[in-house]
């Protein structure tokens, strides 16, 4: 049996070179600085997008929520002039101005 445990050790030792030398080849050290570096323009990468996104966020917030609520506010005031002027026709006994009648005089599109 002492030949089967040497047998064993020189496989193990077999082994344990074969690693050693892979380990410390070149290729194996380019892989592990390719991983690296990957790994680390994947996180500066991520930390700009981030930045961008949040400039982008917060530009959409200072300049376009007050302009959707500008337009909506002006929509409701097109719609309340719109209804005035009907009740006023209707009051008088004259027939509403339509829609495109109200665009085509006032140069304005109401919604």
């Amino acid at each position: 049996m002492a030949g089967g445990s040497s047998n064993s050790k020189s496989n193990s030792g077999l082994l344990s070179r074969i690693s050693n030398s892979i380990s410390g080849s070149g290729i194996m050290f380019h892989g592990k600085r390719a991983a690296s570096d990957a790994a680390y323009v994947t996180k500066k990468l991520l930390q700009s997008t981030g930045k961008a996104a949040w400039i982008a966020g917060t530009t959409f917030v200072i300049l376009v929520v007050p302009l959707i609520i500008e337009m909506d506010r002006e929509q409701q005031l097109n719609d309340l002039d719109l209804q005035q002027k009907n009740k006023q026709a209707t009051l008088l006994g004259t027939t509403p101005p339509s829609r495109s009648q109200l665009i085509h005089c006032s140069g304005e599109q109401l919604g």
